[in-house]
């Protein structure tokens, strides 16, 4: 894929502060992954932005980002941080395959619902939300769907994450209109990228400590984002979201790189730029779900801490068919992956190979590559 620039930023209009000014921007989660990346894009282009984190982080800091301290899950903290802003971008979640649907529920459900009221509250005119690809998966293939599918029934949820996540996207999208909130819903697949604090490290750490196996035949195909797409994504369709009657208002749009991949190729690359053997060993995806099955039988019963090694969701992601069609976001925003997945593997490489003290990988991860 050869390389394209991102868009230019449209003009903004503001009934207050006239045309063509700076853009106000709200950023839940701005200290994690994807959150900091699309910080980085907003100063990077002129626009004012706060960030709303748990913790201090001196790289938003270093950027001149307006730091706000607090949790998704403090209603009034989110409603102050909404103050005199322009957009926001709902980053903020919690990830995983294992934990209390409580939890789930609280973050990424209820806290969406706190970010909603605090833009109703201070009349901010855009919201975008940071959902999932996982919204419409219910174990099966997915292969070229786009955003006509189904969210799955009552009683096809293989984990809380997509059902919490898809709880908090259908009422991001039904906000959309009413008191001239203006709302949109983006779902990328797979974001990687140099400081990625999730997929990659604890790819390596399973790798490292043996428990990593092909799930599946090995030749299903999948999509990814690199991290920059995803964050000039964000920015993209929130120019686009001019009014609650724009193209995106109202819709989940789903976001990759538009190039599916081998999964198990992609996965062998991965541990190959960070100097680890190929997947060797494999499990048939029966055998894998009946693991699964057993193990979050245990973690429930026995109440235990962390994730279990395998579970139901796990497993048909790592055996399925994951890849979508990605049109509407071209047509309706502009999308463009404009760093194809060669240079984002290029640069993926350069930051393992960076000193495990400045790397940004957990400890855990450091240790893997120190052999």
């Amino acid at each position: 894929m050869t390389e394209k620039k991102p868009c230019p930023r449209k003009r903004l209009f503001s009934q207050e502060r006239g045309l063509d000014l700076q853009m106000r921007a709200l950023v839940t989660g701005a200290g994690g992954f994807l959150g900091r990346y699309i910080a980085e894009q907003l100063v990077a282009r002129g626009d004012r932005v706060r960030a709303y984190c748990r913790g201090r982080y001196p790289a938003l800091d270093a950027l001149g980002v307006e730091s706000v301290r607090g949790d998704i899950t403090d209603r009034d903290g989110v409603l102050a941080a909404c103050e005199k802003i322009d957009c926001v971008f709902h980053v903020a979640a919690v990830a995983g395959i294992g934990g209390s649907w409580s939890d789930y529920w609280s973050i990424n459900t209820r806290g969406t619902e706190h970010v909603i009221a605090g833009c109703r509250a201070h009349r901010v005119p855009r919201l975008v939300y940071t959902s999932s690809s996982s919204v419409t998966f219910t174990g099966q293939d997915q292969e070229g769907i786009d955003e006509l599918a189904p969210y799955p029934q009552a009683d096809q949820w293989l984990a809380h994450y997509p059902h919490s996540k898809a709880l908090a996207e259908q009422a991001v999208l039904a906000a959309n209109a009413k008191e001239g909130l203006a709302t949109t819903a983006l779902r990328p697949h797979l974001i990687w990228g140099p400081r990625d604090n999730h997929l990659v490290p604890r790819l390596l750490a399973r790798a490292r400590s043996g428990r990593l196996r092909r799930v599946g035949d090995g030749s299903n195909r999948i999509d990814m984002t690199y991290v920059d797409n995803t964050a000039a994504a964000h920015l993209a369709v929130a120019d686009a979201l001019t009014s609650p009657d724009a193209p995106p208002a109202g819709k989940a749009y789903f976001i990759s790189q538009g190039e599916p991949v081998n999964c198990w190729d992609w996965i062998n690359e991965i541990l190959n730029l960070a100097h680890m053997p190929p997947v060797e060993r494999s499990l048939s995806l029966q055998s894998a779900r009946r693991i699964g099955a057993m193990c979050e039988w245990i973690w429930r019963l026995c109440r235990l801490r962390g994730e279990p090694p395998m579970t139901r969701f796990l497993a048909a992601q790592l055996a399925t068919p994951q890849w979508f069609n990605i049109r509407a976001a071209r047509q309706d925003f502009g999308y463009f992956p404009h760093i194809s997945t060669q240079e984002g593997m290029r640069r993926l490489g350069e930051w393992l190979a960076l000193a495990p003290a400045k790397s940004g990988m957990p400890l855990a991860v450091r240790a893997s590559m120190r052999g």
